[in-house]
């Protein structure tokens, strides 16, 4: 973190909470996933890695239960208030601050004390509405800061699984483990391999010798609560249901293609159908994707990349134009290894690996083609992987 952002975030906060004292800075990871979309909620696997983008939150403990949220993204809705001695519910008149405080009351619920409130500003890093999952970024930093400000017992596990339950049963999106996990797990250097049906998980380094993480934002923004995606997951237990009629499955996951084959005729709906084909090869195609990144074969994680831009498209449905038009785009370009869109879809952003030298020509060319077709500018970040959730010192 530099002096500058720094001294912004605490001239900021003084601005808006008053003196300088006793106030600590923390930050935490979005994420970006490589390969391995809609299985987490499928008993799938996953290949998520942690972002040197993020959210970070100048916070100080107050001597009252007043909870007091600002965020410098969201300068006009001024500051929201709360009290933390109260059910906390979800509510329009909380508008972002729904994430945090959602956070707030699923610590509580789960039996972690609260014991004051605490003045706060966030200020993230992540393009609203990007798929960068700004929102896990937020949820596992404000149980990070209420772990640290009032030395409670929580593991990196119990971040992620909180920020889960809070975004489920809080803010009513139904998504699955990864994100929060992925922001609570960061590690430098590395992708997390996570087995999301046991929460197994290892660190896979991922040294691209020469090739880099291009993030390509279509700049259409998603809202996932109010989109398809609830609806996704219930198509996909649907499918489960009719499969689980005919095999003892507990998950989509657990199929390998022979299975799927062998058994899919269960499946009433065809749009149920293609959902679950999708999770099955979706996990599938990230297995072969560790195994070949582990093997260094970085030409066949891009084939499977774009192999799983495609199922997202014909079979899960879940990308739009614009996100067609970007990653069909990238995947033609001279030093592109493989593109596709990242996140829960219909809008947000694509993940391509490149060729450094190719970099420069990559963001001019798309840039030209995407505009001409869509009329947006789009955006484009080089990224690098970073760590979990941290207190800054320095």
């Amino acid at each position: 973190m530099s002096l500058g952002l720094k001294k912004k975030l605490t001239d900021e906060f003084i601005a808006k909470f008053g003196p300088d004292v006793d106030i600590r800075i923390f930050f935490a990871p979005g994420r970006v996933n490589l390969i391995g979309e809609h299985t987490d909620y499928n008993g799938g696997h996953v290949f998520p890695c942690a972002l040197s983008l993020g959210t970070y939150a100048a916070v100080r403990v107050r001597t009252d239960s007043k909870i007091r949220l600002y965020s410098m993204n969201f300068e006009n809705d001024g500051i929201i208030e709360a009290d933390s001695e109260k059910e906390l519910v979800n509510s329009p008149a909380y508008k972002w601050a729904n994430y945090p405080l959602g956070i707030v009351q699923t610590f509580k619920k789960r039996g972690y004390a609260v014991p004051a409130g605490f003045d706060i500003l966030f200020y993230g890093t992540i393009p609203n509405g990007s798929g960068l999952s700004s929102s896990a970024s937020i949820e596992v930093l404000t149980g990070f800061c209420l772990k640290e400000l009032f030395r409670l017992d929580v593991t990196k596990k119990d971040l992620a699984l909180i920020g889960q339950d809070s975004e489920n049963h809080f803010n009513g999106m139904n998504c699955g483990i990864m994100d929060q996990f992925a922001s609570a797990f960061g590690k430098a250097g590395h992708a997390i391999f996570l087995d999301t049906a046991t929460l197994d998980y290892e660190y896979v380094p991922v040294d691209l010798k020469g090739i880099k993480i291009v993030i390509s934002n279509t700049n259409k923004k998603h809202e996932l609560t109010s989109s398809g995606y609830n609806d996704r997951r219930r198509e996909s237990e649907t499918a489960l249901k009719d499969l689980q009629s005919v095999t003892d499955i507990k998950a989509l996951g657990e199929l390998n293609e022979e299975t799927f084959n062998k058994y899919s005729s269960a499946i009433k709906d065809e749009v149920c159908f293609r959902r679950a084909r999708h999770a099955v090869t979706e996990n599938l195609r990230t297995i072969e994707a560790v195994k070949a990144l582990n093997a260094g074969d970085i030409v066949a994680f891009g084939k499977l990349m774009n192999a799983s831009h495609k199922s997202l498209d014909k079979d899960y449905e879940v990308t739009c134009p614009e996100l067609n038009i970007m990653a069909e785009t990238e995947q033609k370009l001279p030093g592109v290894i493989g593109a596709r869109m990242t996140g829960g879809g219909f809008g947000g952003c694509t993940v391509a690996l490149v060729l450094e030298e190719c970099i420069d020509a990559l963001l001019e060319k798309t840039k030209e083609i995407y505009k001409a077709k869509t009329g947006i500018d789009p955006d484009f970040y080089i990224v690098d992987i970073g760590d979990g959730p941290s207190e800054i010192n320095s």
